[in-house]
């Protein structure tokens, strides 16, 4: 009984998606539940698991454009599974092939003693050969690296192949660009070009980012924050607190449950524009941006208003680890009333972060630096961060934009105010 493995509906906005790689060779063996391949949305990288054991057969190249629901290849469940299975890309758990698949290209069939020598030369470190472009090689009798075609590629499909071959019909061979060094005894100096194309999420990613700068009146505030008591706390408590929860307290839980409380007394920054009305909303749904391997996504962290500093930070490192191992939902994507993003962990100290439309703000944080600032009239080494937030002026003036720091700065800096919703605890320990 063949099984067919289809496309995933992705979202009912995604009208299409792309085969971003496979994750198992054709004509392999597969278990239940085995990650077999990846899928490229205008929103994130998903996983496809397959649905049965069996025999595996690939009928999509990757790189595919196509729509959701859409057969990509089929299972063979009436196959007999192989007595031993050896341990490569397509037998490996799913987390191990990943791992490696940077580093070595899928396994294909054992080559016949005509073409050892040849499949030996084109097994390129860091070059994956899809099954399909494997087959093809073998057919043509094409050596890979006299193509040439892993300079240009990490991922190697059909398609690649057949441009190769059509570009040597067309022409001679041509040697690759180089330069005179002008020195005499030096080797020419290579000028060669990669081109790669982009993700179905770099695509879109890119649509948005213009967008933003077009269709909003974007302006950023910036102010800067003492780190001082928020790295001691952190100092203080870690063991504890990774002996309890299993995870380091971090900064983006503590500017997380910040933000929560500053929009009480700014709703503007947590609100945004729907035609000619602003809409304000009563919760905080705020959005984490993770940098992964296929670009820049922003998991929402839902009422984050309710949660504590621990269940933020538990929250926070679950989407960013489903993020980076392309097992976030389109759910999980969805939303998001603000979002804060960390420059910092990059080394930069000072950025205009771009806001995540539909949102109308994004709080920027930065690399945290010692310099000497003014304490009581006298000059003191301090851990400082720059602040950034970006807004839409449409719905965001100046007051709200800087009273939003200036809210965040206190509460940073006096982090026992996170216990009391931003009130002095002495204060309201006397009813003031």
């Amino acid at each position: 009984m063949n099984i067919d493995i289809v496309a995933p509906s992705v979202g009912e906005s995604i009208s299409q998606v792309e085969l971003a790689r496979w994750l198992v060779a054709d004509g392999a063996w597969i278990e239940k539940d085995q990650e077999i391949a990846e899928i490229d949305s205008d929103k994130a990288t998903l996983s496809i698991t397959a649905t049965h054991a069996g025999v595996i057969k690939i009928t999509t190249d990757e790189g595919t454009t196509l729509e959701p629901g859409k057969t990509i290849g089929y299972i063979d469940t009436t196959a007999a599974r192989p007595e031993t299975l050896p341990q490569t890309e397509s037998t490996k758990p799913a987390s191990e092939a990943l791992q490696s698949s940077a580093s070595k290209p899928i396994a294909a069939t054992a080559p016949t003693p005509d073409h050892a020598a040849k499949n030996e030369a084109g097994n390129i470190p860091g070059v994956i050969i899809s099954p399909q472009a494997r087959r093809l090689l073998d057919q043509q009798d094409i050596n890979l690296p006299d193509k040439g075609l892993h300079k240009d590629n990490r991922r190697i499909t059909t398609k690649h192949i057949l441009s190769a071959i059509a570009a040597q019909v067309s022409q001679p061979d041509i040697a690759p660009a180089t330069t005179s060094s002008g020195i005499e005894g030096m080797a020419p100096i290579q000028r060669n070009e990669n081109r790669q194309k982009m993700s179905a999420l770099r695509r879109k990613l890119a649509e948005r980012l213009v967008a933003v700068k077009n269709q909003t009146a974007m302006l950023t505030s910036f102010q800067e924050v003492d780190m001082s008591a928020v790295l001691e706390i952190r100092k203080k408590h870690n063991q504890a607190f990774l002996d309890k929860y299993g995870v380091k307290p971090g900064l983006m839980s503590f500017f997380t449950k910040a933000v929560t409380i500053a929009v009480q007394d700014f709703p503007q920054v947590n609100g945004r524009i729907d035609g000619d009305y602003i809409v304000l909303h009563d919760f905080v749904d705020v959005g984490i941006a993770v940098s992964t391997a296929k670009g820049l996504v922003v998991p929402v962290v839902r009422n984050a208003q309710s949660l504590s500093i621990a269940q933020l930070e538990l929250k926070i490192a679950e989407l960013a680890q489903k993020a980076r191992s392309n097992k976030i939902s389109i759910e999980e994507l969805t939303g998001g009333t603000i979002s804060i993003t960390n420059g910092g962990v990059f080394g930069s100290l000072l950025s205009t972060p771009l806001i995540n439309p539909p949102q109308s703000a994004i709080l920027g944080m930065h690399n945290i630096t010692d310099r000497p600032v003014a304490i009581g009239g006298k000059v003191e080494i301090r851990p400082m961060m720059y602040l950034a937030l970006s807004y839409d002026h449409r719905i965001i003036d100046g007051r709200e934009s800087v009273g939003f720091l200036i809210k965040i700065k206190d509460l940073i800096e006096n982090p026992q105010k996170l216990l009391t919703g931003g009130i002095d605890p002495i204060q309201k320990l006397l009813g003031l």
